[in-house]
Formats: C-alpha cells, sequence, structure tokens
C-alpha cells in the first residue's frame, strides 16, 4: 500500500494537493487524528485501496506520536511518505485576509500571526519527517503541477472522449477539439458500403488503404501526441475530440476508432459516435 501523509501550515495548500491526489485515483482522507492513523490504514487496506492520502495538521490529537506510527507503518511494508507545505507569515497573512477565513488555532484566544507561529511550533516534528514546499510565491495551477510532478501522477489524470460526428446536424457543443475528415474518400459513394459503418471490416479496409485518410490519422496522432500532455498540466480532467463528416457513419466513426486505440494506452478512453446513436439509440 502506498500512502501519503500531507501535512502543513494551514492556507499553505494542503486542500490543493488532496484534489490532486484524489484526481489521480488516491483515497482521500481531510483532518484525521494522528491517533487514528493504524486503524485507517488497517481499515483501507482491509477493503482493497492500495493508494490512500491523509491530511493531518496541527488540531490532530497525539501529533506528537506521529513519527513512531509512521515508523511502524514502515516496518509492515507500507510505502508511506510525507509532504508538508508551508509558506512565510506575511503569505499566509495574505490569504487569510483575501479568503476571509478563520485560522484553526484562533478559536484559542490567538491572533492570526500567533496563531500561525504557534502551529509552526506544533507541526515542527511533522516538518522534519519527508518532503518541504515552500508555496509562498506558488500559484495553485503551479503548485499543482509541483506535487503531480514530484509523487508521478499526471498521465492517467485524464479521460479522453474520441466523439463522431455529422455536419448536417451541426457540431457537438461539447467539443474541446473538433477535425473535419470530410476531404477523405467518402465510402457512402460504394454501394456495397454505404449501409455499413466505420466500425464494419469493409469499411475499414477501404479507409486502411486510403492513402489521404492513413495521411490524416498520422497528423492528427502527432498532434494530440505533442499537446495532450500540456493539456493535462493545465489540470484538465476531460477533453473531448470530435471528428466529424458528411454523415457521421463512415469516415469520422472510423477515425474516432482509429484514435481510440492508438491512444488508449496511455490515457483513460471513451468513443462516441453520436450519428450512430441517432439512428440506432447505440454510439457507444
Amino acid at each position: 500500500m502506498q500512502l501519503i501523509l500531507v501535512s502543513g501550515l494551514s492556507g499553505s495548500g494542503k486542500s490543493i494537493a488532496l484534489h490532486v491526489l484524489e484526481d489521480g485515483g488516491y483515497y482521500c482522507v481531510d483532518n484525521l487524528p494522528a491517533t487514528l492513523l493504524r486503524e485507517t490504514v488497517n481499515f483501507l487496506a482491509e477493503h482493497g485501496h492500495e493508494r490512500a492520502a491523509v491530511s493531518i495538521d496541527a488540531r490532530s490529537a497525539a501529533l506528537t506520536a506521529l513519527p513512531e506510527h509512521i515508523a511502524e507503518l514502515r516496518t509492515r511494508g507500507v510505502d508511506c511518505r510525507v509532504l508538508y507545505l508551508e509558506a512565510a507569515t506575511g503569505t499566509l497573512l495574505r490569504r487569510f485576509s483575501e479568503t476571509r477565513r478563520g485560522h484553526p488555532l484562533t478559536r484559542a484566544g490567538l491572533t492570526l500571526p500567533e496563531a500561525i507561529e504557534r502551529e509552526r511550533g506544533l507541526l515542527e516534528s511533522v516538518a522534519a519527517l519527508g518532503h518541504r514546499i515552500d508555496t509562498s510565491e506558488l500559484q495553485p495551477r503551479v503548485l499543482q503541477n509541483w506535487i503531480r510532478d514530484l509523487l508521478g501522477l499526471g498521465a492517467g489524470a485524464l479521460t479522453l472522449l474520441f466523439e463522431s460526428f455529422s455536419y448536417k446536424h451541426g457540431i457537438p457543443l461539447d467539443a474541446d477539439w473538433v477535425l473535419d475528415a470530410r476531404m477523405i474518400a467518402n465510402p457512402h459513394y460504394d454501394p456495397k458500403l454505404r449501409s455499413l459503418t466505420g466500425r464494419d471490416a469493409p469499411v475499414i479496409d477501404f479507409l486502411g488503404r486510403d492513402p489521404p485518410a492513413q495521411r490524416w490519422l498520422e497528423d492528427v496522432r502527432a498532434l494530440l501526441a505533442r499537446w495532450l500532455p500540456e493539456v493535462v498540466r493545465e489540470n484538465r480532467s476531460y477533453v473531448t475530440v470530435a471528428i466529424g463528416c458528411t454523415g457521421g457513419r463512415h469516415r469520422s466513426v472510423y477515425m474516432a476508432e482509429r484514435l481510440a486505440q492508438g491512444f488508449s494506452a496511455d490515457w483513460r478512453v471513451l468513443v462516441r459516435h453520436r450519428g450512430l446513436a441517432r439512428e440506432d439509440g447505440s454510439g457507444a
């Protein structure tokens, strides 16, 4: 089991870190008392969770015992890592002022600067346990990317939908990228292929032998391979690539199917065919 412990100063970005981990497939628990860490790990392991993330802050009970708990988990074979986020006091004061949220320790009668310094002292033993990130000058998007890079997340975070459509019925409103396949030879004009679709073997053979169709595929594959990683770094979770032809039955269906096959090894891929769905209610 892999366990990421997220800790650090309030306002330093712990919620951002948890969201990144959750999007990366981790089972996340926010603000867990340190005394319950071992029981929580046991529960998650029994229920088949191989990757988990737990946020522990200065309010946690028995915080001083956390190093001992981590050492014990590691002896049991748990890959336990600590991610500690911090920021300069001036930055934290500005962030609390901007968000108008209260610091969790001000309820004890402390001013905000006093609460921040008190929290630093409480978490001092935790800060020494793992990787520290100073978020003082980092925008949320940059911090997200840093955490992804540090933990090896990224490629699996995107769901890529290839969607064929008919230009006769308009461009799908959910499309992020729209690609036109109408310049490719149209199987519709072959009487033997007219009633078939881009998922049928005769149409696949027809377009597979067509050089312009294969060049179209090659160019689009190169385009997506180059820019999809950049899309992920912009924290996108879903991208819809819409491919259109005149009737939405042959060329666009074939292209969507071929592209989905080519990218399914690197991304979570879905395929939908709007033109076929209009005809028979399927299209998936």
